[in-house]
C-alpha cells in the first residue's frame, strides 16, 4: 500500500508540472510522515546524509572545468582538429562535428555542454557546405550524448555511488562503448553522404594537421591527465576532478588566454547553479530510493523474479525497455537512483557484472536524451537551430536507432564494456 501510495503521488506531481526533485521529495516525505515512525527533522538529516559523498564531491569540479572549456576556445580548437583529419571525407563536416563530440565530452563530461559547444559552431558551417538540415541537427544532438557516456562522467559517477561500485572502473569500462558508438555514428553518416552524392575532398596537409593538432594539443590534455592518472594510480576519480578543475582554469585563462579572471566568476555561478540542480535532484532520488529499501522492494522484485525463473537475456530486455522509456521522461541522475536499488540486486543475482549494467543503463540514458517527449539534447538542438522540437525529432531518428544498435551490441557482448577495465584492474 504505502509504494502504491508513493507512485501514484509521485506520478500525479509529474503530470502536473511539478519539477523531478520536488516530485521525489514531496512524495517521499508524505510516505515517509505517513507509513513509518521517521520524524520530519529526521528527513531533513537523511537528505544531508544522502549526499555526504566523497565520490559526489568531483560532481561540481567536473561541471566547472565543463564550463571554462565549454566558454573558451578549446571547443574551436577542437573542432578544428576533427576537421584536418576526417574534413575531406564525403559528410566531412558532419563527421567531424560526431568527432569533436567524442573528444568534447572526454573533455568536458557533459552532454547539454557538448552539444552547445559544438552545435553553436558546427551546425552553420555543415548546412553552408550544402548538407541538409537533417544532417546538422542529427549528428550534433546524438554525438552530444555520448557526454554522459565517455569518462570523465557525472551520471556514471552517481552510478557508482548509487551502486557502491568502483568509479575508476567505470570510467575505463565507458570507454570502449562511448568510441564503439561514435564510429557507429560516423559511419552512418558516410554512407548518407555517399547516397547524397557527396564526393571525397584533398585532404589537409600534415603540417596543417599536425599545426591544429599542436593547438588543440592543451585542451586534449585534460583526457590524458584525467585517465591517465586514474589509469596510473596517480589520483582517485574525485581526485582527477579537481586536478581536471584547475587544468581547466589554467588553460583558459593563461594559455589559450580566452576568458579574464573577472569572467571566472560568472562561470563559476553558473556551475554553482548547474551543481545545485544535480544535487537536489540526487539527494531526492537517493530518499526515495530508501523509502523503497526499507519497505523491501528490491528483495521482493528479486525474490518474484527468481522464482519464476526469469532468465538473463529476458531481464535485460525488460530493463532496456524500462530504462528507455524513464528516460524519455525523466533527468538521468534520478533515473538511476530510483532504478539502481531496484534492478541491481537482480542484476547481481542473475549473474550480470554491476560494471557491465552501469554502461548498459548510461546508454539508455543517452537514448533518453534524444528520445521524445522531454529528452534535453533535442530541446538545446531545438534551441540552437531554431527547428521545431517535431523536425528535430525526426532528423534525428537513423543516428538515434544506431546508438540503439550499439545498446544491444553493448547488452549481450559484457566484454565490449568489460575488456578494458578487467586489462587495467587485472581482473
Amino acid at each position: 500500500m504505502s509504494v502504491i501510495v508513493l507512485f501514484a503521488i509521485f506520478f500525479t506531481l509529474l503530470t502536473l508540472g511539478s519539477p523531478i526533485a520536488i516530485a521525489l521529495g514531496a512524495s517521499t516525505f508524505i510516505s515517509l510522515i505517513t507509513f513509518t515512525h521517521i520524524s520530519p527533522i529526521e528527513i531533513s538529516s537523511m537528505i544531508f546524509e544522502k549526499v555526504e559523498s566523497y565520490s559526489l564531491m568531483a560532481i561540481p569540479m567536473f561541471v566547472l572545468a565543463g564550463n571554462l572549456l565549454s566558454k573558451g576556445s578549446s571547443a574551436t580548437r577542437i573542432i578544428e582538429f576533427a576537421k584536418s583529419f576526417v574534413g575531406h571525407l564525403p559528410g566531412g563536416l558532419p563527421i567531424s562535428a560526431i568527432f569533436a563530440s567524442i573528444v568534447f565530452a572526454a573533455v568536458s563530461g557533459s552532454s547539454p555542454a557538448t552539444v552547445i559547444a559544438i552545435g553553436s559552431i558546427m551546425f552553420g558551417a555543415i548546412v553552408s557546405a550544402g548538407y541538409p538540415k537533417k544532417y546538422a541537427v542529427g549528428t550534433i544532438a546524438t554525438a552530444g550524448s555520448l557526454g554522459i557516456l565517455i569518462p570523465p562522467s557525472i551520471v556514471l559517477i552517481v552510478f557508482g555511488v548509487t551502486a557502491e561500485v568502483s568509479i575508476g572502473k567505470l570510467f575505463m569500462a565507458g570507454v570502449i562503448p562511448g568510441i564503439m558508438i561514435g564510429i557507429m555514428l560516423m559511419v552512418v553518416t558516410y554512407i548518407g553522404a555517399v547516397r547524397l552524392g557527396f564526393k571525397r575532398s584533398t585532404p589537409e596537409p600534415f603540417s596543417i594537421r599536425f599545426k591544429k593538432m599542436k593547438d588543440a594539443s592543451w585542451a586534449l590534455m585534460t583526457i590524458v591527465i584525467v585517465i591517465g592518472g586514474i589509469y596510473g594510480g596517480i589520483f582517485t576519480p574525485t581526485e582527477a576532478a579537481s586536478v581536471a578543475c584547475a587544468w581547466a582554469f589554467f588553460i583558459s585563462v593563461f594559455i589559450y588566454k580566452d576568458i579574464r579572471l573577472k569572467e571566472f566568476l560568472h562561470i563559476a555561478l553558473e556551475s554553482v547553479k548547474t551543481t545545485s540542480l544535480i544535487m537536489f535532484i540526487i539527494a531526492n532520488a537517493m530518499l526515495f530510493a530508501h523509502f523503497l529499501t526499507i519497505e523491501n522492494i528490491p528483495q521482493m522484485i528479486t525474490q518474484i523474479l527468481i522464482e519464476n525463473e526469469v532468465g538473463m537475456i529476458s531481464f535485460l530486455i525488460f530493463v532496456n525497455i524500462l530504462l528507455i522509456i524513464a528516460g524519455a521522461f525523466m533527468e538521468p541522475s534520478a533515473i538511476i537512483m530510483i532504478m539502481v536499488p531496484l534492478l541491481l540486486p537482480v542484476a547481481v543475482a542473475l549473474g550480470i557484472d554491476p560494471i557491465h549494467f552501469g554502461i548498459m543503463i548510461t546508454i539508455n540514458m543517452e537514448l533518453g536524451m534524444v528520445s521524445p517527449p522531454i529528452g534535453l539534447n533535442l530541446f538545446v538542438t531545438s534551441s540552437l537551430t531554431k527547428m521545431s522540437m517535431k523536425d528535430v525529432v525526426i532528423a534525428t531518428l537513423p543516428w538515434t536507432a544506431t546508438i540503439f544498435v550499439g545498446l544491444m551490441l553493448v547488452t549481450y557482448i559484457p566484454i565490449i564494456s568489460l575488456w578494458l577495465p578487467n586489462l587495467v584492474y587485472g581482473f
